[in-house]
């Protein structure tokens, strides 16, 4: 392990230490400015599970492989473009937008829409249902 890089590995009582305090941080926060708080809460996950942070984006978008408010351009359909941007993006592994928390019994729970991790998971997996909550929130986040 290089210096300043921190163990994740499972049982690791720094790590562990380090895990707690991180979701002590951020659990509960309901209320929190999304755009205030997205790129703080990513850049501390990064060092909690053992990952660089995003680099510094430059001017031109050739160099900018690993980065925070990534810009793109959008088609509209008819020739013109939009010019957007996307949270967080690193280059052949993954876009990442940041969203409220949608948290049951807040304001901004949606209706209908189980919880991601928990037991109202539907039993048959990948089949799509008449609720379209989640398709909603996609929608909005693209």
């Amino acid at each position: 392990m290089q210096s300043g890089e921190q163990s994740t590995r499972l049982g690791d009582s720094s790590a562990n230490a380090a895990l707690e305090a991180f979701i002590a941080r951020w659990q509960g926060r309901e209320g929190g400015q999304e755009r205030a708080n997205y790129a703080l809460f990513l850049s501390e996950l990064c060092d909690v599970i053992g990952v660089g942070r995003p680099d510094p984006a430059g001017a031109g978008t050739d160099g900018n492989d690993y980065v925070f408010e990534r810009a793109v351009r959008e088609s509209n359909g008819n020739g013109t473009f939009s010019h957007r941007r996307i949270d967080l993006y690193k280059k052949h592994c993954f876009v990442l937008e940041a969203k409220q928390s949608r948290q049951r019994g807040g304001k901004k729970e949606v209706a209908g829409h189980a919880d991601l991790f928990g037991a109202n998971e539907p039993e048959a997996r990948g089949r799509r249902t008449a609720g379209r909550a989640w398709d909603v929130l996609m929608m909005n986040a693209r």
